[in-house]
């Protein structure tokens, strides 16, 4: 693994990703989403460098997935809309960038002469946990639009390995988070919510549980699968293994930031009837047992260093604290 390309580079994870492919002295092809201003996203935090080239492309279409991964021994799949409620008003695009887009992706990778190819999935695949911890034989339910073109490309990558023997992996992540978060997840939702001096923070159901990664844990994950042998046609949790609820989080990040404030459910933040996904808690043990990754970084670790890296000033005011980012 020598010249890799990531697509979604220009996100949260997918930054993080280049950044640490880029300082292991990887020569890394970086794809952000095509757009008129030039806006190259989380990518424009990174310094220039001699072996990053960005592209700005979309990964929508075929012809231009064919040329973006030209000459990459692997490639990282990240590109996807993933904001769950948004999902709900506007599965048509979900349906065309995270089960069309992983098609063109896979196309070009067979084509390509069977590139190592990894496709980035959610934890959101299983749903509420009928059993945990949730190994990679759980059943899979879509509770939203938006898991369920999950599932989709999940069964489309895996289906190009049993059909053209594919070299492509199914990574997935539980809940990542970590600097660079968008407010659409629950953690930046709250560290700027009070990081703006408001003693109200605006949630929604607080009841949940999710097993928390920080993004370079994730990151490595990644790595450390792409560099393992033996692993196509597998699909792999990223997780650590322990479970947080909704409200242990706001307790823990409030003490964290010292801050004397009390949560209120703002109604639009609440899933539909039958979407809520109860409960996450992962199991690892088969990355543990192909790659040997352990997650390195504790909850309250990772959230103090994203509560530092969001309260600097020219990173809070990117947010909107008082709006309701879907």
């Amino acid at each position: 693994m020598k010249n890799v390309a990531v697509t979604g580079a220009d996100g949260f994870i997918g930054s993080h990703l280049t950044q640490i492919l880029l300082n292991a002295g990887y020569k890394v092809k970086a794809l952000s989403q095509y757009n008129s201003f030039n806006n190259w996203g989380w990518l424009e935090e990174i310094a220039p460098h001699e072996n990053l080239d960005v592209w700005s492309g979309d990964v929508r279409d075929p012809e231009f997935c064919l040329h973006f991964t030209e000459g990459a021994d692997t490639v990282f799949h990240l590109a996807a809309l993933i904001a769950i409620p948004y999902s709900y008003i506007a599965p048509d695009s979900y349906v065309d960038t995270n089960i069309k887009g992983t098609l063109n992706l896979c196309q070009a990778a067979k084509n390509h002469g069977n590139q190592r190819l990894l496709v980035t999935s959610t934890s959101e695949v299983y749903g509420t946990a009928k059993y945990v911890p949730i190994d990679e034989n759980h059943p899979r339910q879509p509770q939203s639009p938006y898991s369920a073109t999950k599932i989709g490309a999940d069964a489309l990558a895996l289906s190009f390995h049993n059909a053209f023997d594919l070299d492509v992996t199914v990574v997935r992540p539980f809940n990542t988070y970590g600097p660079r978060q968008s407010a659409r997840a629950i953690i930046p939702t709250i560290i700027t919510q009070i990081a703006s001096g408001l003693k109200e923070i605006k949630v929604g159901d607080l009841t949940p549980t999710r097993d928390f990664n920080y993004v370079t844990d994730t990151c490595r994950g990644f790595i450390d699968i792409a560099k393992t042998p033996g692993t196509a046609g597998m699909e792999i949790n990223i997780a650590t293994g322990k479970e947080t609820s909704m409200e242990d989080l706001f307790l823990m990040i409030a003490r964290l930031m010292d801050a004397d404030v009390k949560w209120i459910m703002d109604p639009q933040r609440i899933r539909p009837s039958g979407s809520e996904v109860f409960r996450l808690l992962g199991d690892n043990s088969k990355i543990n047992k192909l790659t040997g990754w352990k997650p390195q970084v504790s909850l309250e670790e990772g959230l103090k260093k994203t509560i530092e890296w969001v309260c600097k000033n020219d990173n809070l005011k990117k947010y909107k604290p008082t709006l309701y980012n879907r």
